[in-house]
Formats: structure tokens, C-alpha cells, sequence
């Protein structure tokens, strides 16, 4: 990475990792990047989503599994490993670490990867709630550099290929649905 495109990562992580430090976020951040905090909400999501949602509802269900598949798989198992950027808790002294030491690589976040694919995914077939949606997928972003265990442009670039995997399976689903129609296993009988 150019030196000041990394000095420009390092005081923005130093921003957010240090100056903004407070007991109210030391509190909320963690709780809000555990994935496993999040299972109550995926849950009754995809009930909502079956129960009440309608064909819109179970097709965004359904295509939420190509959108996340391709998007854990190109930022967690080929870019990863291929970057090898260190994360900042192991890179950086005086980091808080709030959620411990994590030392896999870093860049790029699959958080902030998966968040911003499935929020562009719900964006696409639910346009009008699209800024809330972006909201909640930009704080998981922010808490993964608050907590320490990424830098900015690790989040920023995630979000970016998050977009991009969503749009790839929308234009697919576009393309078939063009070909195809509607998929009728969704059509009430």
C-alpha cells in the first residue's frame, strides 16, 4: 500500500480506535459486532420474510444465499489470504482492543463485506427503507475499527465489494428473470 494511503489508515484507525473512546460506545460496540448477538434478529427476519413477506419477501431470502456465499467466500477465503494485511490489534501498540486479539488477516473486513451485500440486496427489493439499511451495515463498519480489529480502508474497501457481489447476483437474477420469468415456486398454487 503507498506510505501515505497506510498514514492516512493509521491516523483515521487512531481517530476512531482512540480519540473516540468512551464508556457508552466501549459498551454498545462489541455487542453490536458479535454475530452471534445478531442470530434473535436473522430469526425472526426469515420468519417475517416466509410468513409475511410475500413473493418479494421469500425471493429476497432466497437470493440472500448467493449474495452471502459470494461475498464471505471472495473477501474471507481468496482476498484475505491474498492481501495478508495484519490486523491493527497486532500491527499497532496502545490499539483497544476491546473485543481481544484477533490475528487473521485484515483486509479485507468480511463484516463490512457481508454487511453491505445484504444491504444492498434488501435495497434493491425494499428501495424505500434503502438509507436504514446502509445506516445499520456503515455502523458495523465502525465498530470493527472502533473495537481494533480493523483498519478503515479494511472496512471501506469490504463495503465496496460488498456492493459489487450484490449487484453481481442481482444482475444475474435480473438476466434470468428476463429469460425465465418470475420463479414460480415462490406463486401461490
Amino acid at each position: 500500500m503507498n506510505a501515505w494511503l497506510l498514514e492516512i489508515d493509521i491516523q483515521l484507525f487512531r481517530l476512531v480506535n482512540n480519540d473516540m473512546q468512551n464508556p457508552l460506545f466501549d459498551f454498545l460496540m462489541p455487542l453490536i459486532t458479535a454475530k452471534h448477538n445478531w442470530t434473535p434478529v436473522f430469526i425472526i427476519l426469515i420468519i417475517g420474510l416466509v410468513w409475511k413477506g410475500g413473493y418479494r419477501g421469500r425471493l429476497v431470502l432466497l437470493l440472500t444465499i448467493p449474495v452471502i456465499l459470494l461475498s464471505d467466500q471472495i473477501s474471507a477465503s481468496l482476498l484475505k489470504p491474498l492481501v495478508g494485511r495484519i490486523r491493527p490489534c497486532v500491527a499497532l501498540e496502545n490499539v483497544n482492543a476491546l473485543i481481544g486479539i484477533k490475528t487473521s488477516f485484515s483486509f479485507p473486513s468480511s463484516h463490512a463485506t457481508n454487511a453491505f451485500a445484504a444491504a444492498t440486496l434488501f435495497a434493491y427489493f425494499y428501495p424505500a427503507n434503502k438509507f436504514w439499511f446502509m445506516t445499520l451495515a456503515a455502523i458495523i463498519c465502525f465498530t470493527r475499527v472502533y473495537v481494533g480489529v480493523h483498519f478503515p480502508w479494511d472496512v471501506f474497501f469490504g463495503a465496496i465489494l460488498g456492493v459489487l457481489c450484490a449487484k453481481s447476483v442481482l444482475f444475474v437474477y435480473e438476466k434470468l428473470e428476463e429469460k425465465f420469468g418470475r420463479i414460480k415456486l415462490f406463486e401461490p398454487q
